[in-house]
């Protein structure tokens, strides 16, 4: 029988090792696991940034501290000024309106009020135009319609923005809460008050504006 040999370990010399270890590290695996430069930047900026924060730390003097904060505060006042405050999305809150579960746009009920105005049914005339009345004022942020707000409320809110149609606005109000609560019968006059009215705010400025 012939007996091998027992296998001799393998000591390479410090030349050899490092041959081996960086043929190993270029293998496709170890290649996929290494960060990329866009990790790396974003890990030193995170490093960086709560650093600032870090109180227990002597690396970042206070007045660095101050700079950074000032200058977060600097930006954010210039986006103010140059943009504004955000907004809300209203169509994404529109809905509810004096009652009813209405998400059409102003120019969509102004379109109805005309239909039902040519069709004889005034009544409809009336409660359509009002209904766009509100929601055209709703839709330039000039009178915040929202879930539960009356007719007489919104007539409220938007002579103050158009005092001289104090009396119009108030008059419109009473004639849409008889004829949607009360089953009162509007006339063709009546319609055509309401239409002049919310023609006469849409393209008016409100005085808010105008003091300027």
């Amino acid at each position: 029988m012939i007996v091998l040999p027992a296998a001799v370990p393998v000591e390479p010399d410090a030349g050899t090792a490092r041959r081996w270890l960086l043929d190993e590290l270029a293998k496709p695996a170890y290649a996929a696991a290494e960060p990329t430069p866009f990790d790396r930047a974003v890990q030193a900026f995170l490093t960086w940034f709560s650093g600032l924060f870090d109180v227990r730390g002597a690396s970042t003097p206070p007045v660095l501290l101050a700079i950074a904060i000032a200058l977060v505060v600097a930006v954010l006042v210039v986006a103010l000024l140059l943009f504004g405050l955000p907004r809300i999305n209203r169509r994404s809150g529109v809905g509810a309106l004096f009652g009813d579960d209405d998400r059409r746009t102003a120019d969509e009920m102004r379109r109805a009020a005309e239909a039902a105005l040519a069709q004889g049914d005034f009544s409809l005339a009336v409660l359509e135009r009002f209904r766009a009345l509100a929601r055209g004022l709703d839709e330039r942020t000039l009178v915040a319609v929202f879930p539960g707000t009356t007719a007489s409320a919104f007539a409220a809110g938007a002579a103050r923005a158009f005092p001289a149609e104090h009396g119009e606005l108030r008059a419109a109000a009473e004639l849409f809460d008889g004829v949607r609560y009360a089953d009162e019968a509007a006339t063709r006059e009546d319609a055509l008050s309401v239409f002049a009215l919310d023609d006469r705010l849409a393209a008016a400025r409100p005085q808010a504006l105008e003091t300027v």
